[in-house]
């Protein structure tokens, strides 16, 4: 399959090329890029003076750059500004942000050659990933850089997995490097490319998250025998929330007919809310979840590149303006984590119901044999671990400090930061739902004598007893863990009946 830019794309998109979709433009896309290109030769010709095509960048904005000089300039600038370190991004990431750059280079406003695009276009199609690093970028920079490296033949990357140098990976994919001219250096390490690249992938991880944390959270429902009438529709309402009606039509349908709850009818006035209230958190950070996807749809619907070029070859205009800088972004990002956060923090609660034989009615931690066996309860400590790391996460980046470029840019918003940030606490939430849902099969493996499941619960239940069995203290938790957790990224809950 192939994502074609025309005008727009969407956060959607990306993430489809990210996962493994080819990327094409359209011939309005291809013609917006050469006039911009022919703009930018136009400047180049006359010696307007403009930041960043014949001024150095940052601090240096006022030293002029001579022609001749202009195209050593964008490949120092790609040289000088790879400078990120750490642990590389996957692939599926950094795939994403070539995408979105890509995305950014069509609005037709920011003076690369169509060449340039090519080359991009070709990484994903032959599978060509630079070795861009997680760490070291307060922006954007630093990223976007060790990508530019490999188009230019320096840096590293992996071609169809097998990692050789940038001159080798461009040889190997029938490409040769690239002489960089006026602007280019500077287009290909500006913008929000990055954060957005991220945030997209970040936003199809939580929706496919999102659906199995209510998922997940209907079968421990069920195995506590909550009290349905918290999740009445008409209940619901009185708190409007396109979210929270969502949730609570979920469990309705995932729960009918079950036996289990049909026996705790009216056995308690009221849960504890880390089950009554699931509609209202996973709610909240549904409705979070939508305003993220619009921030980011607007971030790739944006010009993000300084300066931005506009008008005609004949009549060029140069804007210098700040749509590098993305605060909005930064700030869905960090709101997503902290929902997130939230949401992983109520499954290691509900988890614990589950192995508490203070209140679970159930075999002391879920084990088969209380005594010899310890069933599931360090695996309670593992997710309270990793919950308690989610709550470090969600501390915002978009709040972060920092002064750089001599005082140039004295206001930094984060958005790879938070972007990268949201990753992790993704990452952590999938491991908790994951060990909430191996403890709900085992709870509901004591009760199968004691009433049906609802059809809905039981195919989950079915689900999760073909990649992990029964556990009886005979291996080592961690594989079961780990199994469960690469099944919820992988596969869809099962279908609503």
């Amino acid at each position: 399959m192939t994502v074609t830019i025309g005008m727009l794309i969407g956060w959607r998109d990306i993430a489809r090329v990210a996962a493994g979709e080819t990327l094409a433009l359209s011939p309005a896309a291809w013609g917006r890029i050469d006039n911009a290109s022919r703009i930018i030769e136009r400047i180049v010709e006359t010696g307007i003076r403009a930041y960043g095509i014949n001024t150095g960048v940052g601090a240096l904005s006022d030293t002029v750059v001579d022609r001749n000089s202009q195209s050593r300039l964008s490949r120092n600038i790609v040289l000088s500004h790879a400078c990120g370190v750490g642990d590389l991004l996957a692939g599926r990431e950094v795939r994403a942000i070539i995408a979105a750059q890509v995305a950014n280079f069509a609005h037709g406003h920011s003076g690369v050659r169509s060449d340039i695009i090519r080359h991009l276009t070709a990484f994903l199609e032959h599978d060509c990933v630079p070795d861009v690093p997680s760490r070291g970028s307060a922006g954007y920079l630093t990223h976007n850089a060790h990508t530019a490296l490999v188009l230019i033949g320096e840096g590293s990357a992996s071609v169809a997995g097998k990692r050789m140098n940038g001159r080798d990976a461009l040889d190997a994919i029938g490409l040769a490097p690239l002489v960089l001219g006026a602007k280019e250096g500077l287009s290909l390490v500006n913008g929000t490319a990055c954060a957005t690249g991220l945030a997209s992938v970040a936003l199809a991880r939580a929706n496919h998250l999102l659906d199995w944390a209510d998922a997940v959270a209907a079968l421990t429902l069920e195995a506590c025998g909550c009290q349905m009438a918290a999740f009445d529709e008409t209940v619901l309402a009185l708190r409007p929330s396109r979210g929270i009606a969502h949730v609570g039509a979920s469990l309705r349908r995932r729960l009918e007919g079950s036996g289990l709850i049909a026996a705790a009818h009216a056995k308690r006035t009221q849960d504890a809310l880390s089950l009554r209230s699931v509609p209202h958190a996973h709610g909240a950070a549904r409705d979070v979840f939508d305003n993220a996807s619009d921030v980011v749809d607007r971030e790739l619907a944006s010009v993000t590149d300084n300066p931005a070029v506009s008008g005609t070859p004949e009549n060029p205009v140069v804007s210098s303006e700040a749509h590098a800088v993305a605060p909005a972004l930064a700030q869905a990002s960090d709101s997503l984590a902290i929902a997130l956060a939230q949401i992983s923090a109520m499954s290691e609660r509900r988890m614990d119901r589950l192995v508490n034989p203070l209140i679970s009615n159930l075999p002391p931690f879920l084990a088969s044999d209380a005594g010899s066996n310890s069933g599931f309860m360090i695996a309670q400590y593992t997710a309270a671990a990793l919950s308690n790391e989610n709550r470090r996460l969600a501390a915002p980046a978009s709040t972060d400090g920092g002064v750089t470029s001599g005082l140039q840019e004295d206001f930094l918003a984060h958005p790879t930061a938070a972007a990268n940030k949201l990753l992790s606490v993704i990452d952590n939430a999938e491991y908790i739902v994951a060990i909430e849902l191996m403890a709900a099969a085992q709870a509901h493996d004591f009760l199968a004598s004691t009433a049906k499941r609802a059809n809905a619960t039981d195919a989950i239940h079915r689900a999760v007893r073909q990649v992990v069995p029964h556990y009886a203290d005979d291996h080592p938790l961690a594989a079961d863990i780990e199994a469960l957790r690469s099944f919820i990224r992988q596969e869809a809950p099962p279908e609503l009946i």
